[in-house]
């Protein structure tokens, strides 16, 4: 038996630095990625004759637009500037080595809001910077989050979209968290490790699993097209 470490990216999906005036959450999706990282960071699954676990990077819209950030400066959260558009050498160190991260992630996971309905704008704008031949031939897992009941599902369609265009398919289950606060206290925790909202995730980590295991094999035999 044997060990795989996939390297594995999570975009978050939200930008809001303010508390609402009605109060709550400055990022109500902190508690979620909180939640997801810990996931992760715990699992050890069999896969066949091997075990699965994760290496984790996050990539955090608050902090690669931030002045330093590996997406400031020469662009911004508007996407002045791909980076595709421009040759790699000439990219500032911090983009440098976040578009490593992503082009040598086996899997990504992105944990998002809805924003009227659809994408929020500063996820479109992180994945949107990097070409899809950094995504390409990887799988995707998608999980949304709402303050109220619908738990972000008409983003979660958007996203499945865009992550096809990128190349990063997404399996087939979704995770949707309603009422986050009701689901998980401020640093993650489940109030309830019973709720049957919060036994999305193993199912949808379990399918990014065997696909991203499943389509590293093939990469490493003939490349990603």
């Amino acid at each position: 038996m044997s060990n795989i470490c996939l390297k594995t990216v999570v975009f978050l999906g939200s930008a809001r630095n303010i508390t609402p005036p009605w109060g709550g959450d400055t990022r109500t999706g902190d508690r979620v990625l909180a939640w997801v990282k810990n996931a992760l960071s715990s699992r050890k699954e069999s896969l066949g004759d091997d075990t699965i676990t994760h290496d984790i990077h996050v990539v955090d819209p608050l902090e690669v637009f931030a002045d330093g950030g590996a997406l400031s400066g020469f662009t911004g959260g508007e996407l002045r500037v791909p980076t595709f558009f421009m040759n790699g050498d000439d990219l500032p160190k911090a983009t440098q080595e976040l578009a490593a991260k992503i082009k040598e992630a086996d899997c990504y996971l992105i944990v998002s809001p809805e924003y009227n309905h659809t994408i929020p704008p500063a996820l479109a704008s992180v994945m949107g910077h990097f070409g899809g031949s950094n995504y390409s031939c990887k799988p995707s897992g998608i999980v949304t989050y709402s303050p109220g009941p619908f738990a972000g599902m008409r983003a979660a369609m958007a996203i499945q979209i865009m992550c096809h265009e990128l190349g990063c398919l997404p399996v087939s289950k979704l995770c949707g968290l309603p009422s986050v606060s009701d689901l998980l206290e401020a640093d993650g925790t489940p109030k309830d490790q019973g709720a049957r909202m919060l036994k999305q995730l193993p199912d949808l980590l379990s399918q990014l699993e065997w696909m991203a295991v499943a389509m590293k094999n093939q990469r490493d035999k003939t490349g990603a097209v």
